[in-house]
């Protein structure tokens, strides 16, 4: 194995990308490379330390011997008694299950201290129902393969090695207490809150002085009606499902993506009416502070940045302004001077009423929208001149229009369009002055702010953090498939995202792993190797009627073997063999 580089330009700068690829021989002798696992770009230390576990792991690998089965120094005679032969024609492999990725998940919630914390919070009953361990059980579930609790009851426990790991069979997951579970749990959520703010201090020194507030929908497969005051509404949709009704999330995450907390609200609420709650919530969990929350714009009312101004201690804001408001203060900005905060992104500072008013532009983000609106503008004035040679009637020429108008959302103000009254082609041109404007426009972002005397560069930061909540939600809702959601019972709905939240915290150490000691992977990417590894029941049964049983995971290939030495983990050992009665002789 040996690390490979591929160079490639992009905006005009040159970025090496690395990946471990090994050589394989095939038929007729030759050699081809195959790629084991993709790096991204990385730095030379780390290209260092991925160079040094492949030295390591390739020497490690010739020094390899084969233990004898009985010491020689072993003199005396074995009874008759202590031998069990094996009838090595009826050797079975049975049951193949996903052990890998499933221990990968177990390690995760142990190295947040889920086990102790659910172990704590949900003691047995007295049917010595082990609440603990089917919380840990759905939690890895959704990390690992999210489904329904009934797939989970039905399928995925029973082909995945989850009862061997938790020392539980399927007691676990009978349905009803799955479900019974999910009821136990939302009354623990705040408490969960402050473990994990804990936790990602002690694992992480996270700091929690600089929070990015956002809200999403998810939607239901369910109809109305529902029991009054249920949080299933119908409003505006993140996921382009208006015919569903939904449910508002409201989530927290630090700049490193660390969620701190959420709040699930009726699918009807409006964002500006969200944050007071939210701001109240905060401080009463982690005291009164300095804080600075970067938003986008929609969320903050005037009145609620007015109460931020004037609270003591002051609480910080950045927020994101409609592009409205750039035409208030375009001519003030005009004659500020630009300061350039890093290559290609350059800000205008406006101070105003206790404020300061941050004009960012970024190069890369003006080639890119300019980009989207030529591509839109371009496919609109072809699909117009297609129209006009077409023989139409004024009520075919205005759906197809309409059509038009839906595909090039953003090009269509740009063109204005004559249509006769009478019978005739009809006409368009386009506006230049309009289009001017949007060039002025493009790539340019005008920031609000009570941070006053910041550093510009570091407000930028700030504001561009906010694609690690946008992020959180992608998660949430892709690789953890939170939606859609087919609980009906709201208490089970709410249960749901909780446990979904926990799967997305897991998430976010095994990124922040990836990040300190193999950065460019992915955690998909490494949940997708990990479940190769899989389990197996060995099935010997011996001459005197008995079976000896072993369980045995699957060697690792080479590439998850310098992965699992890079993330300093290890593979526990083998579970012991156990003997049986030979029903299938009976």
């Amino acid at each position: 194995m040996f690390l490979r580089c591929t160079n490639r330009k992009k905006d005009g700068k040159e970025h090496h990308y690395w990946s471990v690829v090994e050589n394989r021989r095939v038929a007729g002798g030759r050699v081809v490379q195959r790629q084991v696992l993709y790096l991204g770009e990385i730095n030379d230390s780390q290209r260092e330390a991925w160079r040094r576990t492949i030295e390591v792991f390739e020497d490690g690998s010739k020094s390899a011997k084969t233990m004898a089965l009985f010491p020689e120094d072993r003199t005396h005679d074995i009874d008759d008694e202590q031998v069990v032969k094996i009838r090595l024609k009826e050797v079975e492999l049975r049951r193949p299950r996903q052990w890998g990725v499933c221990w990968l998940a177990c390690t995760l919630y142990q190295q947040l201290g889920l086990d102790t914390f659910w172990a704590e919070k949900l003691p047995s009953g007295r049917k010595k129902t082990r609440w603990d361990l089917i919380v840990q059980a759905l939690c890895c579930y959704h990390l690992v393969d999210p489904g329904s609790e009934w797939r989970l009851h039905r399928h995925w426990y029973e082909t995945s090695a989850m009862a061997d790991l938790l020392g539980a069979g399927f007691e676990l997951v009978e349905i009803h207490k799955l479900y019974g579970c999910l009821d136990r749990l939302i009354e623990h959520k705040q408490a969960l809150f402050d473990h994990l703010t804990q936790r990602w201090r002690d694992l992480f020194n996270a700091k929690f002085d600089v929070l990015l507030y956002d809200l999403t929908s998810t939607y239901f497969e369910s109809n109305p009606p529902f029991p009054e005051g249920d949080k299933r509404r119908y409003g505006y949709s993140r996921d382009k499902r208006f015919d569903c009704v939904q449910v508002v999330i409201a989530l927290i995450v630090t700049p490193e993506g660390f969620p701190l907390a959420y709040e699930v609200m009726a699918g009807n609420t409006a964002d500006n009416t969200t944050l007071t709650g939210f701001l109240r919530k905060i401080e009463e969990q982690y005291g009164k502070a300095e804080r600075i929350w970067v938003m986008d714009r929609g969320i903050p009312t005037e009145e609620v940045l007015q109460n931020m101004r004037v609270s003591d201690p002051s609480v910080f804001y950045l927020v994101g302004t409609p592009k409205g408001r750039l035409s208030r203060y375009e001519k003030a900005l005009t004659d500020e001077p630009w300061h350039k905060v890093r290559d290609g992104v350059d800000v205008k500072l406006l101070p105003q009423d206790n404020e300061v008013y941050v004009l960012a532009q970024s190069r890369n983000r003006i080639f890119k929208e300019r980009s989207m609106r030529q591509r839109q503008l371009k496919r609109l004035w072809k699909r117009l001149h297609q129209l006009r040679d077409r023989e139409l009637t004024r009520d075919q020429l205005l759906l197809k229009l309409g059509a038009a108008r839906q595909q090039s959302p953003s090009a269509w103000r740009f063109v204005e369009i004559e249509i006769p009254k009478a019978h005739g082609p009809f006409q368009f041109s386009l506006r230049k002055d309009r289009l001017r404007k949007a060039r002025r426009r493009e790539g340019r972002y005008l920031l609000r702010t009570n941070l006053i005397g910041r550093d510009p560069a570091e407000m930028w930061e700030f504001y561009t953090q906010l694609v690690h909540v946008e992020e959180a939600f992608k998660n949430l809702k892709g690789d953890l498939a939170l939606r859609p959601i087919h609980h009906q019972k709201e208490g089970r709905i709410e249960a749901h995202i909780f446990v979904a939240f926990m799967a997305y915290a897991l998430h976010v150490t095994l990124r922040h792993r990836l990040t300190d000691l193999a950065p460019g992977l992915t955690p998909r990417a490494v949940l997708e190797k990990f479940s190769t590894v899989q389990m197996i029941d060995v099935h010997l049964p011996t001459t005197d009627g008995r079976k000896v049983i072993m369980s045995r995971y699957t060697q690792p290939e080479p590439e998850l073997q310098i992965l699992l030495r890079q993330l300093r983990l290890s593979f526990p050992g083998q579970p012991p063999p156990r003997m049986v009665v030979n029903t299938d002789m009976v």
